[in-house]
């Protein structure tokens, strides 16, 4: 028992009194709280123990469920995975609608009777100019593969980028029964932005009607107008006859129909008023009197003897001579008469010169016509429009190897020999003589900032030249527009087409109203029977006639809108 008394001895010892007098003052001060002046209590190893035993069986339990859920049942719970799908669907964003200038509702986005969504036109004579789109397109398993309504034609293309909305995407998850777990937007869709058209519908639905009345009722096989603001270039009204129906376009169908469209001589596919180019015949005599008169080749007192012709010696076979006709022998002309009466022979001669007159020349006339934008594009807001051809010598070289001749220059001083224009070109240039020499850029889309260059062209010449064509209206070619409810002041012309110039064109252009020019217009009859040229003069009477019947304001009525009557070739939603 040695080594028990040594031990017991190793661990006494004792304790001094200020030991004990030092820890009785400290005990007050002490923070029970925190444990402070309490005795530390190792932890015994049975705790450790117990620890050690109980985190075993936890890892016993965790690895036998693993096992369970893997080894045993993993197939199984594999299996009812894989039935398990999810599923993105497509959510397809709406197009953006167009609008007239009235919010009037010309495209809009309706449900399809399989209950897919659809396009929608109001206003079926605008087909050429609105266009239309092609839908999106399914595979034979019904899964899309084209995600977009895409513009196809007309302002829908033209403005495909702004009425495209952005799809969004949707998220299925379905179990091996087909029921839905669970579903959620994953991107919503964004709708496509609102088109704002400067076109009145109403205008623009009598301008249609009175057009394909003219071109059906004469015989002509297509036709053309356009009516635009002079200050801004806004276009009013734009129509195109024959036209397709743009429902039928985007459905596709019925072929048949279809089928019509790419038979018909008219070609309802092409827009007549900026992809359409015309010889122009005698409406580009206002621009070469304006250009003459402002170059000094004559004054507004010069006077010409219109006697129905004029000869010219041939200088390679004397004694024979080339003879140019007009269309009557008018007698003597000023510069407001040739206008109003459209004398041939006064233009001949001011363009290539006679006797002791002496002429433009073709470098002027090919210079005044690039002034006034003929043979240019417009910049009108359509899509593939056309320049058309103002000819040169340069031109007839590179064409037919052939040389210039003064014939060549005086029938393109009457808008004749190989001259082509569109309408919107014609009605530009129109409004130019109407606000003074601004030649503006034509555009549909509403609240546009007007864009011109100026015609160098004197102030004084279009005011004579404003004067003729108000004389045409009064006592000469246009009194079709002579009406006691809205002064107009017009040019008529009449271009021969075909190989033995069977055909005639028909012209109108102009503006109202005459002492302050509010709107410019043009209109063109494609290829009418011969005596048909002043028939084009009839569709703006009978549009002005059917604006004044409904008050309308663009002629001086008190309605605060025109109405919109019946749409032409209007058809039922599908």
């Amino acid at each position: 028992m040695k080594w028990l008394r040594r031990r017991h001895k190793l661990h006494s010892y004792e304790i001094a009194p200020d030991e004990i007098f030092l820890d009785s003052a400290n005990i007050s001060s002490f923070d029970a709280a925190q444990f402070e002046g309490r005795l530390e209590k190792p932890i015994s190893h049975r705790t450790f123990i117990w620890l050690f035993i109980s985190l075993g069986l936890l890892s016993v339990i965790i690895i036998a469920r693993a096992a369970d859920l893997q080894i045993l049942h993993g197939p199984a719970f594999a299996a009812e995975s894989a039935h398990n799908s999810l599923s993105s669907t497509i959510l397809f964003a709406p197009r953006g609608v167009i609008t007239d200038t009235n919010d009037v509702v010309i495209a809009e986005n309706i449900e399809r009777s399989d209950g897919s969504n659809g396009r929608y036109y109001t206003l079926p004579a605008l087909g050429s100019i609105i266009g239309y789109v092609s839908l999106p397109k399914k595979d034979a398993s019904g899964h899309y593969y084209d995600t977009q309504e895409v513009g196809q034609a007309g302002l829908e293309a033209q403005y495909n980028k702004l009425l495209t909305g952005k799809n969004g995407t949707l998220l299925t998850e379905r179990d091996a029964f087909g029921n839905v777990r669970s579903q959620g937007t994953i991107v919503p869709p964004q709708d496509g932005k609102t088109l704002h058209l400067s076109i009145d519908t109403g205008v623009e639905n009598l301008f249609a009607r009175a057009l394909a009345h003219v071109v059906t009722s004469i015989h002509f096989i297509a036709g053309s107008g356009v009516i635009m603001n002079v200050h801004t270039g806004a276009v009013l009204a734009i129509v195109s006859y024959p036209s397709y129906n743009p429902n039928i376009m985007t459905n596709g169908g019925p072929s048949n129909v279809i089928v019509g469209y790419t038979k018909n001589v008219g070609h309802p596919f092409l827009d007549h008023a900026a992809q359409g180019v015309y010889a122009p015949g005698s409406i580009v005599k206002p621009f070469i009197a304006a250009g003459a008169l402002t170059d000094g080749i004559i004054t507004p007192n010069t006077i010409i003897d219109d006697k129905g012709r004029i000869s010219i010696p041939d200088p390679y076979h004397p004694g024979r001579e080339f003879v140019y006709t007009g269309w009557k022998a008018l007698g003597l002309m000023d510069v407001r008469k040739a206008i109003a009466w459209s004398s041939d022979i006064f233009f001949y001669t001011v363009g290539g010169g006679f006797g002791k007159q002496k002429g433009l020349g073709i470098d002027r006339l090919d210079y005044w016509y690039g002034q006034f934008g003929l043979g240019k594009l417009t910049g009108i807001d359509l899509p593939r429009e056309v320049k058309g051809l103002v000819p040169s010598p340069a031109w007839k070289e590179a064409t037919y190897h052939r040389p210039w001749y003064l014939g060549n220059t005086y029938f393109t001083s009457i808008g004749q020999y190989a001259m082509q224009v569109t309408p919107v070109q014609m009605v530009r240039a129109t409004a130019a003589v109407a606000n003074g020499g601004k030649l503006l850029t034509p555009r549909i889309r509403a609240n546009q900032m007007p864009v011109y260059i100026r015609v160098p062209v004197s102030s004084a010449s279009l005011t004579v030249v404003r004067e003729g064509m108000r004389l045409g209206v009064t006592g000469a070619l246009a009194r079709a527009v002579n009406l006691p409810y809205l002064a107009v002041a017009a040019k008529t012309g009449t271009a021969q087409v075909g190989l033995h110039n069977q055909y005639d064109n028909a012209w109108v252009e102009g503006f109202f109203p005459y002492k302050n020019p509010k709107y410019a217009f043009a209109v063109v009859l494609e290829r009418g029977p011969s005596g048909a040229g002043e028939q084009a003069v009839h569709v703006m009477s009978d549009l002005f006639n059917a604006l004044h019947a409904v008050n309308s304001p663009y002629v001086g009525g008190t309605a605060t809108t025109t109405p919109l009557s019946f749409p032409v070739n209007q058809s039922s939603k599908p």
